[in-house]
């Protein structure tokens, strides 16, 4: 219904490639890859990302955190999202990453984008369920996928509340208890990763990721991926993960761009001189990770 809406109102733009993430990532699911989920701060990140996708035939997912979206808005970022999707020629979803409440994800919805998460990890398990099954009820009637979280990803993700000296792994009976009472078509699980930049290698609990996944069928998402090696990555994706987010990188690599250019060239006034070397880097890691989690040339 949803793409069915999309495509109406598109109607003539044979490229227009927005989606949603329901369909991307059970078709991950099912060929045991994973979909890179990479937020987005501003235009030149989302003409890296789109560049990188197109590059690499990739399925991608932009997404954007509540942090982001005060910076800027919803609408901002739906209607750049947007334009980018008319030019390509690969899947492109648009996802809400950390929602932080109801409100935020009914806002997001009326915004256009094609993808939400609710997190309600920071919330007794009762809570957490009665808030994610609040907004799967409002998503469904529009076919929307709603991604949820259970456990704790440790670190802190933009300024949302931190999950510091918590216990950091998700309880697969749990897991399977919270995806029968809410329906949400997706979940993010604690299984050893942090947001944010690592103080040492960042090890993923395989193990727990398999019996998390030997209890549920839904799509499973790992949060805090910036820093974690490659193998153990893909590691996940062979037990069961088929979304990855990517954020703390992405800033590392534009700003690290951006200033290795103003530092050679400290007269320019130009922000898209240095911003052109942020967004090459960007390319970069984006194609890296691609190919990595093996959606490269699944588009």
């Amino acid at each position: 219904m949803l793409e069915l809406l999309i495509a109406i109102v598109f109607e003539g733009k044979e490229d227009f490639m927005l989606v949603s993430t329901k369909e991307m990532l059970l078709k991950a699911q099912e060929g045991h890859y994973a979909v890179g989920a990479f937020n987005i701060e501003n235009l030149e990140f989302v003409m890296a990302v789109v560049k990188a996708a197109k590059e690499k035939h990739s399925p991608v997912i932009l997404q954007t955190t509540p942090g982001t979206i005060r910076y800027a808005s919803l609408d901002y970022f739906a209607s750049i999202v947007r334009t980018a999707a008319e030019y390509a020629d690969v899947p492109i979803a648009l996802h809400l990453d950390h929602g932080d409440g109801f409100d935020r994800c009914v806002q997001a919805i009326r915004s256009g984008y094609t993808s939400i998460m609710i997190d309600g990890s920071h919330l007794s398990f009762e809570d957490n369920i009665a808030l994610t099954a609040s907004v799967t009820k409002v998503a469904q009637a529009i076919q929307l996928p709603v991604e949820a979280e259970l456990g704790k990803v440790g670190g802190k993700e933009d300024d949302g509340p931190a999950s510091m000296g918590e216990n950091p792994y998700t309880d697969p009976d749990q897991a399977a208890e919270f995806v029968l009472r809410t329906s949400c078509t997706s979940l993010a699980v604690g299984v050893g990763t942090a947001h944010g930049v690592y103080k040492g290698i960042p090890h993923i609990e395989q193990k727990i990721l398999r019996e998390i996944r030997s209890k549920i069928k839904i799509p499973l998402v790992l949060h805090g991926t910036s820093g974690v090696p490659d193998d153990q990555v893909k590691a996940a994706i062979d037990n069961g993960i088929c979304k990855v987010n990517y954020a703390t990188e992405l800033r590392q690599a534009f700003t690290h761009g951006f200033m290795g250019y103003m530092k050679s060239s400290p007269s320019c006034f130009d922000p898209k001189k240095p911003s052109s070397l942020g967004m090459e880097e960007i390319v970069a890691v984006v194609k890296s990770h691609m190919d990595n989690l093996g959606s490269a040339n699944k588009a």
